[in-house]
């Protein structure tokens, strides 16, 4: 089983894409509070496009150690191989050794190479869709829907979303044609 396992952070303010304003003129942008944060740890399976999500405060090393536990609740008795960054919650001795202990596998991704992660793909794709222009009231509501946005994709789309149906990579037989449907 490959997982691609990446992290985003959510934050309150949004970003802004685009918006309409008379010429010469600013856009009003409505911002509230303070810009509260959370860290969306999320992971996709490349063959059938399940899905995993974890929201923590922060992204620390044991914060990434309770999404390996997920993972490992999840797809138990399956082998993992779990495509990551070099992040440090993830290189951090006790996260390894806790991999290890589950029997998943860390392949690791070239530094400097978020375009090579689907799970880049999707949170961008979610953020675009989900949190351009808009201020939700409050964090955890924002989280709450984008994770419901993004787990409510069809598996299919989700693949799409996140670059792994791409042609390229059916060309290159990484990904299978005949397994994800594709023509």
């Amino acid at each position: 089983m490959l997982l691609a396992e990446d992290e985003t952070d959510l934050r309150l303010f949004p970003p802004l894409h685009a918006g309409w304003a008379k010429r010469g003129q600013p856009a009003p942008v409505e911002i509230r509070g303070s810009n509260a944060k959370r860290v969306l740890f999320g992971c996709i399976n490349i063959l059938t496009g399940h899905r995993l999500f974890l929201v923590r405060r922060r992204q620390r090393g044991i914060d990434y150690e309770a999404f390996l536990d997920q993972i490992r609740e999840h797809y138990r008795g399956w082998h993992v191989a779990l495509l990551l960054d070099e992040d440090s919650s993830h290189t951090a001795g006790d996260s390894q050794s806790l991999a290890d202990d589950y029997e998943i596998e860390l392949l690791w991704l070239p530094k400097r190479s978020p375009h090579l992660n689907p799970m880049d793909h999707l949170w961008r794709h979610g953020k675009e869709v989900m949190l351009a222009n808009y201020q939700y009231d409050s964090i955890d509501m924002q989280a709450n829907r984008f994770i419901d946005y993004l787990a409510n994709l069809p598996a299919r789309e989700a693949l799409q979303k996140a670059g792994v149906l791409s042609e390229r990579l059916l060309a290159e037989g990484l990904v299978s044609k005949t397994f994800c449907g594709s023509t």
